[in-house]
Protein backbone atom coordinates (compact mmCIF):
# COMPACT_ATOMS: atom_id res chain seq x y z
CA UNK A 1 0.00 0.00 0.00
CA UNK A 2 1.13 3.51 -0.66
CA UNK A 3 1.04 6.50 1.69
CA UNK A 4 -2.31 7.78 0.38
CA UNK A 5 -4.03 4.51 1.21
CA UNK A 6 -2.68 4.59 4.77
CA UNK A 7 -3.87 8.18 5.20
CA UNK A 8 -7.34 7.30 3.89
CA UNK A 9 -7.57 4.25 6.17
CA UNK A 10 -6.41 6.33 9.16
CA UNK A 11 -8.97 9.06 8.47
CA UNK A 12 -11.74 6.51 8.00
CA UNK A 13 -11.00 4.81 11.34
CA UNK A 14 -10.62 8.07 13.27
CA UNK A 15 -13.87 9.44 11.84
CA UNK A 16 -15.75 6.25 12.65
CA UNK A 17 -14.49 6.45 16.23
CA UNK A 18 -15.44 10.15 16.47
CA UNK A 19 -18.91 9.37 15.14
CA UNK A 20 -19.31 6.48 17.59
CA UNK A 21 -18.20 8.65 20.53
CA UNK A 22 -20.81 11.30 19.73
CA UNK A 23 -23.55 8.68 19.59
CA UNK A 24 -22.30 6.93 22.69
CA UNK A 25 -22.13 10.17 24.68
CA UNK A 26 -25.67 11.08 23.62
CA UNK A 27 -26.88 7.66 24.72
CA UNK A 28 -25.08 8.00 28.05
CA UNK A 29 -26.60 11.45 28.56
CA UNK A 30 -30.10 10.06 28.05
CA UNK A 31 -29.48 7.23 30.49
CA UNK A 32 -27.82 9.41 33.14
CA UNK A 33 -24.57 7.45 32.92
CA UNK A 34 -20.96 8.62 33.15
CA UNK A 35 -20.25 10.90 30.17
CA UNK A 36 -17.43 11.15 27.67
CA UNK A 37 -15.53 14.38 28.33
CA UNK A 38 -15.70 17.27 25.89
CA UNK A 39 -11.92 17.19 25.87
CA UNK A 40 -12.01 13.61 24.52
CA UNK A 41 -14.58 14.52 21.86
CA UNK A 42 -12.44 17.44 20.71
CA UNK A 43 -9.28 15.31 20.82
CA UNK A 44 -10.71 12.79 18.36
CA UNK A 45 -11.90 15.61 16.12
CA UNK A 46 -8.46 17.26 16.18
CA UNK A 47 -6.59 14.12 15.18
CA UNK A 48 -8.59 13.84 11.99
CA UNK A 49 -12.12 12.94 13.05
CA UNK A 50 -13.90 16.25 12.57
CA UNK A 51 -16.19 14.94 9.81
CA UNK A 52 -17.33 12.04 12.00
CA UNK A 53 -17.86 14.40 14.92
CA UNK A 54 -19.91 16.86 12.86
CA UNK A 55 -22.03 14.12 11.29
CA UNK A 56 -22.54 12.57 14.75
CA UNK A 57 -23.51 15.94 16.21
CA UNK A 58 -26.16 16.43 13.54
CA UNK A 59 -27.46 12.87 13.35
CA UNK A 60 -27.71 12.36 17.12
CA UNK A 61 -28.59 16.03 17.82
CA UNK A 62 -25.80 16.11 20.33
CA UNK A 63 -23.81 19.15 21.50
CA UNK A 64 -25.58 21.27 18.86
CA UNK A 65 -26.50 23.95 21.42
CA UNK A 66 -22.94 24.31 22.67
CA UNK A 67 -21.27 27.25 20.94
CA UNK A 68 -17.80 25.78 21.38
CA UNK A 69 -18.93 22.69 19.44
CA UNK A 70 -20.97 24.58 16.83
CA UNK A 71 -17.98 26.78 16.00
CA UNK A 72 -15.09 24.56 17.06
CA UNK A 73 -15.85 21.45 15.03
CA UNK A 74 -16.23 23.31 11.71
CA UNK A 75 -13.06 25.30 12.47
CA UNK A 76 -11.17 22.05 13.06
CA UNK A 77 -12.59 20.68 9.80
CA UNK A 78 -11.34 23.73 7.86
CA UNK A 79 -7.86 23.29 9.34
CA UNK A 80 -7.87 19.57 8.54
CA UNK A 81 -8.97 20.20 4.96
CA UNK A 82 -6.18 22.74 4.57
CA UNK A 83 -3.61 20.28 5.95
CA UNK A 84 -4.96 17.52 3.69
CA UNK A 85 -4.72 19.80 0.67
CA UNK A 86 -1.14 20.71 1.59
CA UNK A 87 -0.34 17.00 1.98
CA UNK A 88 -1.79 16.13 -1.41
CA UNK A 89 -0.05 19.04 -3.14
CA UNK A 90 3.27 18.21 -1.47
CA UNK A 91 3.31 14.69 -2.87
CA UNK A 92 1.83 15.39 -6.30
CA UNK A 93 4.06 18.26 -7.41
Amino acid sequence: MDLYQYVIMYLLVVNLISFYLMGSDKDRARKGKYRISERTLFFWAMIGGSVGSIVGMQLFRHKTRHLNFRLGMPAILVLELYMLLEFVLEFTI
